[in-house]
């Protein structure tokens, strides 16, 4: 007999094997009865046909959704940028701000000299705050410190948050920039990321399952973003990059070239570049926080709809550009300022973002991890409707309330 059968339900699967967004109406799920920590969906259809459970809720008709995946998150930072938050809004731009000093390497100070207590206290305040929104798996990059062992710090501190709670956290090794003090020997920096950075993280107990690189003006070169990239493949690690949100240096069409999971930002891009990611499969992550903040222009969603690009929506939680653990509102952006359909947006933090990562999740279908939202809603369209207001009425993570 399964642990929990939610009944009575609009259950919204994303499966694939499903059109659209796969909703069931009058329709169920099972929740297997094991011992694990990590429970499973053990059956999901109409609701006639459920099983008995343990445990039965009743959901009055309301929507039950997979748990949502936030697939761009720089989530274990220390300090804020709340004066470059009042510097943008007196119309200085990102670029100005970081010439000033602001910018990303403006946290590489408060978060090296974080302990690991303040980084875990840190990460759990915003896991909770994201975890309340619907978010039951959340990447997270590490890049705020620049340093071989403060890297791998990062991600140690990553993985022990992980093991504390029923959420899933997908640490990602981040090549941000390069730091202030070592733009006097920038290729040995390059080198050290190559040569140490990603063999260490690939054979630590924390070891991440991609390395993403900045590559735009600012960050990494395109020579350089392929060479790190490259690394990355050699280490049995997935690639993944920031690419095009200020300049389009050519990175999209070597991501696709390399096999790449995702290509983040892409408010620059051309037809070449979205032709190749199109191509090789890889999902165009939409980050309408930062960029809205940022005041930049919109990604090409229609060239990138018509070329058949998946796309994703996620937060880019920082503390520069985007400080936001919540999805609704980034649905909401993505559906008012992107000009995504609601349809597009719900795959974009469900399925999509899950491919994104290269993770089993997004989706309610017998043998998932069993992941889900009961909303005090009874239509898909109201949570990015209605971004501003509490709709979550219980977050399942591995099968147990979140």
């Amino acid at each position: 007999m399964p642990e929990l059968v939610i009944h009575n339900a609009r259950v919204m699967t994303c499966d694939p094997a499903r059109a659209g967004l796969g909703v069931i109406d009058h329709g169920a799920i099972a929740i297997d009865n094991t011992p694990e920590p990590s429970r499973i969906v053990r059956w999901v259809g109409v609701d006639a046909d459920r099983p008995r459970g343990t445990e039965e809720i009743d959901a009055g008709g309301r929507l039950v959704t997979p748990g949502l995946v936030d697939c761009h998150t720089h989530a274990i930072f220390a300090g804020d940028r709340a004066r470059e938050f009042a510097m943008r809004a007196d119309g200085k731009t990102y670029l100005d701000i970081a010439a000033a000093g602001g910018g990303i390497a403006a946290t590489l100070g408060p978060t090296r000299a974080a302990s690991n207590d303040d980084l875990r206290r840190l990460l759990f305040a915003r896991m909770d705050a994201a975890t309340r929104g619907g978010t039951t798996t959340m990447e997270v990059k590490s890049g705020y410190d620049l340093t071989a062992d403060g890297e791998l710090r990062l991600l140690r501190n990553i993985a022990g948050c992980a093991m504390a709670r029923h959420q899933t956290l997908v640490p990602t090794l981040l090549a941000h920039l390069v730091p202030p003090e070592r733009l006097a020997d920038r290729a040995a920096f390059v080198a050290e990321i190559i040569d140490i950075w990603i063999p260490r993280a690939a054979a630590d107990r924390s070891a991440p399952t991609s390395v993403d690189c900045y590559c735009d003006d600012g960050a990494f070169t395109l020579d350089e973003a392929r060479a790190i990239w490259m690394a990355a493949k050699r280490a049995g690690l997935g690639v993944r990059g920031h690419v095009g949100q200020f300049a389009d240096l050519g990175a999209a069409e070597v991501l696709a070239e390399l096999g790449g999971l995702s290509a983040d930002h892409l408010e620059q891009v051309s037809d070449a570049g979205i032709a190749a990611l199109a191509g090789a499969g890889t999902v165009a992550v939409m980050l309408p926080g930062a960029c809205v903040q940022l005041r930049m222009t919109v990604p090409p969603v229609e060239r990138l709809r018509a070329a058949g690009v998946p796309l994703a929506v996620a937060t880019d939680l920082n503390p520069g550009s985007s400080y936001c653990e919540t999805l609704a509102i980034q649905m909401w952006l993505a559906t008012t300022h992107f000009g995504m359909t609601v349809e597009e947006t719900w795959l974009g933090v469900t399925r999509h973002a899950a491919r994104a990562l290269g993770v089993a999740a997004g989706a309610l279908v017998a043998g998932t991890r069993a992941d889900f939202v009961i909303w005090h809603a009874d239509d898909p369209v109201q949570i990015p409707y209605r971004y501003g207001a509490d709709l979550v009425d219980r977050v399942y993570a591995a099968g147990r309330v979140a």
